[in-house]
C-alpha cells in the first residue's frame, strides 16, 4: 500500500489529500474533487503498520483512547499531515501532502499589504478559512521571509509541525503538540517566557489560548494564528463570544488595541485547469475598525473595509470578481 501511495504522490502533484479506509480502494483529492483509485484495495493491517511506523508509543495509545489521532508521516522524502481515525468497518486515515520545500510569498500571488508584516514587530494576525485552503502554506511563507530579513527570535506551537524551518537571520524553534508540549496554552504561556519576537501559534482552539495570543500581541510581541472561520467579522465575533458574557466588554476592547489584520482565504480551481488559486479578504485594523470593535458594532465592518482599499483592505466578493474578470476563475467553480 505505501508504494501505491507513493506513486500517486509522486506521479500527481495536484494531489492534496489521500483517503485510506480498510477494505476499499484507495481515494485522493485532486483539484477539490475526490477521485477513487480502481484496484487498490486498502485492508485494515495496512493503517496499522503505517501507525507503528511512523508514531511514537504515546501517540498510539492516545489513538487507542480518543479514537483519532493528529501526526506527521514521513514515506521516502514525502511529508504528510496525517489524521487517523476509527470508523465501523475499522481504522482509516487521511494524509493531507506537506510541501517540503517553503514557497516564496510571491509565488502564492499575496496581496501587497501581506509584505508590510515582514517589518512588523508587534499585533495579532489571524488567517482563517476552512480546511484545506492553504492557511499554513501563508504563514510558513510569511515566517520564512521574517527568518530571511529580520534577527528576531521565533518560536512556532504547531500540531503537528508541517513545515521545517531552519535558522537564516532569525533564530527558530518549532514545537509540536503531543511532543514537544503538553498544549497551545502551555507552550504559549512558556513563550512568552522565552524572549521572543515572533510567535506563531497553529491554532486558536480555546478560551486560555485566544486569550494568552491577545495578551502577547498587546505586550510587543507579533503574534500570527489561524482561526477555522470565514471573514473578519465572523471571525471576530467567534474570538468575542469564546468569553462569558461579562468579560466580553473587556475583550472588545483588546481585540481593538491588538488584532492588527484578519486574512480570509479560499481556494479556487484555475480556469485553465492548471491547479488552484486562492481569494483572499483582508481586514486591516485601523482606527475606524478599531473603534467598530470596541463599540461592538462588527456587522459594520464590511462596510468599513469597502472604503478602506487605501490600508489595503478588500472583501472577498471583491477579490472573487477580480479573479472571475482576469479569466482566472470561472464564474462559479469553487475548490
Amino acid at each position: 500500500m505505501i508504494k501505491k501511495i507513493l506513486e500517486l504522490a509522486k506521479s500527481n502533484p495536484k494531489i492534496s489529500d489521500l483517503h485510506l479506509r480498510g477494505g476499499t480502494n484507495i481515494a485522493y483529492r485532486e483539484m477539490g474533487d475526490i477521485v477513487i483509485e480502481k484496484n487498490s484495495r486498502v485492508e485494515s493491517k495496512d493503517i496499522e503498520e503505517l501507525l507503528k511506523k511512523n508514531c511514537s508509543e504515546s501517540e498510539i495509545q492516545i489513538f487507542n483512547n480518543k479514537k483519532e489521532l493528529d501526526c506527521a508521516v514521513t514515506l521516502d522524502e514525502l511529508r504528510f499531515r496525517a489524521n487517523f481515525y476509527k470508523t465501523l468497518n475499522g481504522p482509516a486515515v487521511v494524509l493531507r501532502r506537506v510541501e517540503t520545500k517553503i514557497p516564496a510569498m510571491d509565488s502564492l500571488g499575496l496581496p501587497a499589504v501581506l509584505f508590510e508584516l515582514i517589518d512588523a514587530h508587534k499585533g495579532l494576525v489571524l488567517v482563517t478559512g476552512p480546511t484545506g485552503s492553504g492557511k499554513s502554506t501563508t504563514l510558513a511563507s510569511i515566517i520564512d521571509q521574517i527568518n530571511g530579513n529580520r534577527p528576531t527570535n521565533i518560536i512556532t506551537i504547531e500540531d503537528p509541525v508541517e513545515f521545517i524551518h531552519n535558522d537564516k537571520k532569525s533564530i527558530i524553534s518549532q514545537r509540536e503538540v503531543g511532543k514537544q508540549t503538553e498544549s497551545f496554552a502551555k507552550a504559549l504561556k512558556g513563550a512568552l517566557r522565552e524572549d521572543p519576537d515572533v510567535i506563531l501559534v497553529g491554532e486558536l482552539r480555546d478560551l486560555e489560548t485566544i486569550g494568552m495570543a491577545l495578551t502577547a500581541a498587546e505586550t510587543g510581541h507579533l503574534v500570527f494564528a489561524t482561526l477555522h472561520t470565514s471573514g473578519a467579522s465572523n471571525t471576530i465575533n467567534r474570538l468575542i463570544d469564546v468569553f462569558p458574557p461579562d468579560q466580553q466588554s473587556q475583550i472588545r476592547a483588546q481585540i481593538s488595541e491588538s488584532l492588527k489584520m484578519v486574512v480570509t482565504q479560499k481556494l479556487f480551481k484555475k480556469k485553465d485547469g492548471s491547479g488552484r488559486v486562492a481569494a483572499f479578504e483582508i481586514m486591516v485594523c485601523n482606527p475606524a475598525v478599531r473603534n467598530l470593535i470596541r463599540e461592538a458594532k462588527i456587522h459594520q465592518i464590511p462596510s468599513a473595509m469597502q472604503t478602506g482599499q487605501r490600508d489595503g483592505m478588500i472583501t472577498m466578493e471583491k477579490s472573487i470578481e477580480k479573479l472571475i474578470a482576469s479569466k482566472t476563475i470561472n464564474n462559479v467553480e469553487k475548490a
